[in-house]
């Protein structure tokens, strides 16, 4: 499992009762304090840190087994500046050091305004000193600024809101304005402090200014975090953090053979789960077609079954290799071993679909678990499926994550980390595949394998029983280990070539069950697979694109539709907002001349995304909306068809495309909620002609969302939702759009065939005045109140196992 992480976050005294000293950071379970202040021993308390700040979210370390935790001393009074202070972590004969810090330093701090510095940066050039940051106490605070000499400096300070602060402190009210923002100027200073005075009480910052102060600043910050480590942790542990940081500079992906042992179950959790009792413990029948298996993967297979911690099972064995089968020996010794072995015995031999059937016919059990001949469950398999069977009693369809294992069955690679049930996703390629459990009623409701699909029989199956399943249970977890050879389609994907054959039927035939008229091709690369929908109408598509000046842009937007999208019926509302040149309002002019079906709208109020597109689908006659951005230019001639093919379906309320930036990179294939705190763009920055993750960039899928710089949505489902959130003028409108759709059942898709460049953030600037920096932490508070609970469990579309630090879809660190 993973090992113990000691981390402190951040540390203060308490606003109003000065003798708290406050800690919060990481800490694994089990663990009490012990803390002593000039060697004598003081009271503390380990409680939940409740509040995490979104901004502290999207930097968190992502360390699993251990919990976020608030430690509180009661200090004295009065803090004599001798000594040092020291906490440790304590569980057993276990001691670990968590943090110390001089008396003297703590006795500076309390009784003190509380400040934190969100940014320094000086720049030369301008001879200035940019800081940014808050402070807060029970008195209101004024800020200062005097150089070293004690001179006042005098600049102007602007104090912005920070609600997110204001929910940080709990314990007094804390003044709305708490944040600052400041451009000192540093000519001839060679230190600048900025002082913080609150009644009688005062605290002071103070920043460097010469080249060699700054250095040493940086200096002096990196040896108090790796003094910190290698208390914590020892020299060896501080030398491998080190090397740590060095490779992920050069982006080195984790080895997954170090990652597994971590996160698969201990001695002492695996026999914790053979003790276990379930309220409700279902019988799980193991079917295994057998042809010609070779023994030893055989006995491997049959091992890893034996070996399970969830004791309700049988393993029905169904020999396909005819009446002369070279397995007939080991079969029969298996079974005299184990009772729990059943074994079916063919006169004649039987096709993959025939042999399952076979076995399926003999099973007694309550869920049906689907297992390749030479493939390897983990111990823990069972257990999990029963723990989910009992925590979801409707489940009839259970699925989990997958890895490949070598010929000899020592190493485990290519780890494929699945989200929760993605239809879509499903209908490009067979992501879910193993380990697959069915219950039995389902089984018999929707019929066993089907011999026509042989080579893709399980796809097929899949197919049939999710469209019927009352509840599908993903399990995050690795489960099941495919072993790969060279006739393998793990493998070597040529050698099935009629599998893949056999996959495109399926797809159709599920299309043929549920009504949809659509074409099935064979994607770009065997076993994925490209749906194009057929589209018996036309009909009416209003592109809304907001616009301020940048007239070049648009034109180039516009005219990348006229000229190359094939599709006949679209009508294009611009909506004009608040522009300032003149020759902006006369391209309108022109453009309205020469193009019957532009039509321009003049939103009057300040800018707020969400409004204008309102305003704009106001003036809109379409069935279909497609938000646009004008810094966008289509590239593929059929990319609305593309798009209109999903939305027409009745279950999909919003498509999204593939979007790149102008060096040919990705800029959008997908968002999943959780990057940097709240959401971001799957793939980012990724060339343009990488696949990305399990192929992720060039699969049909559904995600939580998709950006609005490019987003179809039927007008029916617009109206019903109420449109974009008003609230929400800038930042995160089109992620709450999707999740207030989703929220209504539709279906919200990523097309990567619908291609466009997206020359991103020529119209509106960065967050980076107070302003704009106190709107964005209001917009985040807003998303964050109106969708507690994706961002508290986790994205469905994404996987827990799966690093949110990064956006390429990598392993979660260590």
């Amino acid at each position: 499992m993973a090992e113990d992480i000691f981390e402190v976050k951040r540390e203060r005294f308490d606003l109003l009762r000065p003798e708290i000293y406050l800690l919060q950071g990481t800490w694994p379970e089990g663990y009490r304090v012990e803390a002593y202040l000039k060697k004598q021993q003081i009271s503390g308390e380990v409680m939940p840190w409740d509040y995490v700040s979104v901004l502290e979210r999207a930097v968190a370390h992502e360390h699993e087994g251990t919990k976020r935790v608030t430690v509180s001393l009661t200090m004295p009074k009065k803090i004599e500046p001798s000594g040092k202070l020291v906490i440790y972590a304590t569980r057993g004969g276990k001691k670990i050091k968590w943090f110390e810090i001089g008396a003297k330093e703590l006795a500076r701090r309390q009784n003190s305004p509380y400040f934190y510095i969100d940014e320094q940066k000086t720049l030369r050039d301008e001879e200035i000193c940019r800081v940014r940051g808050w402070v807060v106490s029970d008195q209101p605070v004024k800020i200062a600024v005097y150089d070293e000499k004690k001179k006042r400096i005098f600049c102007e300070i602007q104090r912005n809101k920070r609600m997110d602060v204001a929910e940080m402190i709990t314990e007094t009210e804390v003044d709305p304005k708490c944040g600052f923002y400041m451009e000192v100027p540093i000519k001839g200073k060679n230190v600048i402090n900025l002082v913080f005075c609150a009644g009688q009480k005062q605290a002071v910052y103070s920043i460097g200014q010469r080249p060699e102060m700054i250095a040493a600043e940086k200096v002096k910050k990196y040896v108090k975090t790796g003094r910190r480590y290698l208390q914590n942790h020892g020299s060896e542990e501080l030398m491998e953090k080190v090397l740590h940081k060095i490779k992920s500079l050069r982006h080195a992906p984790i080895d997954y053979a170090k990652w597994l042992p971590k996160h698969l179950p201990d001695k002492v959790e695996l026999e914790h789960q053979r003790k276990t009792k379930f309220a409700r413990e279902p019988k799980f029948s193991i079917i295994v077609p057998l042809y010609k298996t070779p023994v030893k993967y055989l006995e491997q297979m049959v091992q890893s079954v034996k070996q399970q911690t969830y004791p309700n099972w049988e393993l029905v064995l169904s020999d396909g290799s005819g009446k002369d089968s070279p397995l007939k020996g080991v079969l029969a010794r298996m079974a005299a071993e184990e009772p729990r072995i059943r074994v079916v015995e063919n006169e004649k031999a039987l096709q993959i679909s025939a042999n399952t059937n076979a076995a399926m016919e003999q099973a007694t059990g309550d869920f049906f678990v689907f297992m390749d001949h030479d493939d390897m469950l983990t111990e823990h398999a069972l257990f999990e499926c029963a723990a989910v069977i009992n925590e979801t009693p409707k489940a009839d369809v259970i699925y989990s994550d997958e890895d490949k294992m070598s010929m000899d069955g020592h190493k485990f690679f290519q780890p494929h980390f699945k989200p929760d049930f993605n239809l879509d996703l499903l209908c490009t390629v067979n992501y879910i595949c193993h380990l697959f459990v069915a219950k039995r009623e389902l089984v018999e409701k929707v019929g066993m394998l089907r011999s026509e699909f042989d080579g893709a029989q399980d796809y097929d199956f899949i197919f049939r029983c999710t469209e019927e399943a009352e509840k599908i249970c993903h399990i995050p977890k690795i489960l099941y280990h495919w072993r790969c050879h060279e006739d393998s389609t793990a493998e070597n994907p040529e050698s099935k070539q009629y599998a893949f054959e056999a996959g495109k039927r399926a797809i159709e035939a599920h299309y043929q069950r549920k009504g949809i008229r659509a074409n099935v091709e064979n994607g770009e690369f065997l076993g994925l697979y490209r749906t194009k929908y057929i589209l018996d109408e036309k009909p009416l598509i209003s592109i809304i694109i907001p616009n301020k000046d940048h007239i070049d842009d648009l034109d180039r937007c516009v005219q990348s539709v006229l000229k190359k999208s094939s599709y006949p019926n679209l009508e294009f509302v611009i909506v004009e907002n608040n522009s300032t040149e003149e020759k902006t309002f006369a391209y309108y002019e022109k453009l309205q001349k020469e193009c019957s079906n532009v039509h321009v709208c003049y939103y009057k109020g300040d800018f707020n995304y969400s409004k204008i597109n309102n305003f704009g689908v106001r003036h809109a006659n379409g069935t279909y909306l497609l938000l646009l951005n004008n810094d966008t230019e289509m590239i593929n001639d059929d990319c609305i068809e593309e798009m209109l093919g999903y939305c027409s379906r009745s279950d999909v309320g919003i498509v999204g495309a593939r979007l790149y930036y102008e060096d040919n990179t990705i800029q959008h294939a997908g968002v999943v909620i959780g990057f940097g705190g709240i959401a971001g763009h799957c793939f980012v920055q990724q060339p343009r002609g990488n696949t990305g993750y399990c192929h992720r960039i060039i699969c049909a899928q559904d995600y939580s969302a998709v950006t609005a710089a490019c987003m179809m949505v039927k007008r029916s489902v617009f109206e019903e939702v109420g449109g974009l959130t008003e609230e929400l003028a800038v930042a995160f409108n089109d992620i709450d759009f999707c999740m207030k759709v989703r929220q209504k059942g539709y279906l919200v898709v990523y097309n990567p065939y619908a291609e466009l460049y997206h020359y991103e953030s020529k119209s509106r600037g960065l967050e980076d005045t107070p302003e704009k920096l106190e709107r964005f932490h209001r917009e985040i508070q807003t998303f964050e109140t109106r969708w507690p609970e994706i961002l508290k469990n986790g994205d469905p579309y994404y996987n827990p196992n799966l690093s949110l630090e990064t956006q390429n879809f990598s392993l979660k660190r260590l």
